[in-house]
């Protein structure tokens, strides 16, 4: 072959695979692997230990927060930042002043809010993920399916009638029917329930018998944790991309003028 024909022959196009891509079980998703295995062991660690204990895990977790971060978007940024910050709100509203739910310690712990954090990056992970959005209906019927049969369970058969559950099983029947994004309310509904169990079952947190008027019964934890949750989701979609633009606009007036150069 000429060295003219190996010149005109188009260069190769570069193959870019990214992790998000992978699939949700694939080993390169690192806000799945991560948040499936370090919170678990963050609430057993948990279990019988003291505050400063807690302010210890809480700094792994931020820790661990921040480094998945930076593998992000910044508008994957600024949602996260969102979810912390209004998580974190209702967390001291209805753990301790409420006590809707209350923690072993009576407290909200330190790892906490960046969990919220976390969690959401995991359910952004697997409903971004390319297997998941094959099977998009499927997922999303399988889920309201899923969600229902727990929420039916805990209305009429539980222990403790779980009225909260099934209305915010309907919230979570709204997010899937109008959201921007039906597959993060289907990682949500994996995420939160698997947590919500975990959590209740260690004794990490335990939920009240009733809201703070007497006049909605709650199971512990809640069937339909996952459409509660899923506000947090929807404030994340809503105000992350307002957030980013402010963020942007602040750090544009803060950046001096460059004169240009002929």
């Amino acid at each position: 072959m000429t060295s003219q024909a190996i010149a005109a022959r188009p260069a190769p196009v570069p193959v870019v695979v990214r992790p998000e891509r992978l699939g949700v079980l694939s080993r390169l998703d690192p806000p799945v692997v991560v948040t499936l295995v370090w919170v678990p062991l963050v609430l057993l660690l948990d279990r019988g230990a003291g505050i400063w204990w807690q302010r210890a895990l809480g700094v792994g977790t931020w820790l661990l927060l921040a480094a998945l971060l930076r593998r992000e978007t910044p508008l994957v940024r600024a949602q996260v930042a969102v979810v912390v910050v209004f998580a974190s709100a209702v967390e001291y509203t209805f753990s301790p002043l409420l006590e809707v739910y209350v923690y072993r310690l009576g407290n909200v712990p330190a790892f906490v809010p960046p969990g919220h954090g976390l969690v959401y990056l995991c359910a952004l992970a697997i409903g971004r993920s390319a297997w998941l959005h094959r099977r998009t209906g499927p997922a999303v019927a399988a889920t309201v399916v899923l969600g229902g049969l727990y929420a039916g369970w805990g209305l009429f058969w539980s222990a403790r009638p779980d009225v909260l559950g099934a209305f915010w099983y309907l919230c979570l029947l709204g997010f899937l029917a109008w959201g921007r994004s039906r597959t993060l309310y289907v990682g949500a509904f994996l995420v939160v329930t698997y947590l919500e169990l975990l959590g209740t079952w260690w004794g990490t947190w335990a939920w009240s018998t009733q809201d703070p008027t007497g006049l909605v019964s709650i199971g512990n934890p809640p069937s339909g944790a996952a459409g509660g949750y899923g506000w947090f989701d929807l404030a994340a979609v809503l105000a992350g991309p307002a957030l980013l633009a402010a963020a942007t606009r602040h750090r544009y007036r803060r950046t001096p003028a460059r004169a240009s150069t002929t």
